[in-house]
């Protein structure tokens, strides 16, 4: 489907069929999802597929019991390294070789500049791993969709308990949820009408942030 009808059309869907996904169409969405930018294209993402049911029934206990982790036929684990070189020798080779960058001291310096970030406190490096992938995280969805697989995204989970109960090494950082079947055609989810999207000319701005006004009227402070 054409770019514009699959932002317009996707929904977050809470109601999955039976019908489970077979891991080369899994495969595929990834592929292509990872095409996403990231900072310095260091690609911090990785991704954690559950399809059995008793995986999926470990994560639902970690991301408050929601009932759809264990009727989707995949949930998925979005994990960000927050390690900024873990992938810097491979990514500024690459650039070398393709004339990027003019020369091995160039390349050693961008080393060394990731090198550099690894060495930002924790809170820096959650929010340098999270900005680029949630990036790929809105890619996986919308290259789900393109083939016709509904996914929901969820920030509502025990961020330590995903990596507990999935023995993820701690230099991960649990992104987002997502869960991730084909629709029921029916569901409310689909079907209702599009829920509220605030107007472009509100939240569109050219030149200056003119303030920030509440839909309703309410004070932005309140």
């Amino acid at each position: 489907m054409e770019l514009s009808e699959a932002l317009r059309s996707r929904r977050s869907v809470h109601e999955y069929t039976d019908e489970s996904l077979d891991e080369e169409t899994i495969h595929d969405i990834f592929a292509d999802a990872t095409f996403a930018p990231s900072s310095f294209n260091l690609q911090p993402w990785e991704f954690l597929v559950l399809t059995d049911d008793e995986d999926r029934e470990r994560l639902r206990g970690v991301a408050n019991d929601q009932e759809h982790v264990t009727d989707a036929p995949a949930g998925v684990v979005v994990l960000g390294n927050k390690d900024p070189s873990a992938h810097a020798d491979r990514v500024f080779q690459d650039w070398l070789d393709k004339d990027y960058i003019p020369n091995e001291d160039v390349k050693e310096a961008l080393i060394e500049t990731a090198e550099g970030m690894a060495e930002m406190d924790e809170e820096d490096r959650r929010v340098w791993t999270t900005r680029s992938t949630a990036l790929v995280a809105m890619s996986v969805m919308l290259a789900a969709w393109d083939r016709g697989v509904a996914t929901c995204p969820m920030g509502g989970f025990d961020a330590e308990g995903v990596l507990s109960e999935f023995d993820v090494p701690d230099q991960y950082e649990p992104v987002m949820l997502l869960t991730m079947g084909y629709p029921v055609e029916e569901s409310d989810d689909l079907q209702n009408e599009r829920k509220l999207r605030r107007e472009t000319d509100e939240v569109l701005h050219f030149g200056s942030f003119d303030g920030i006004e509440d839909p309703i009227g309410a004070p932005a402070d309140d």
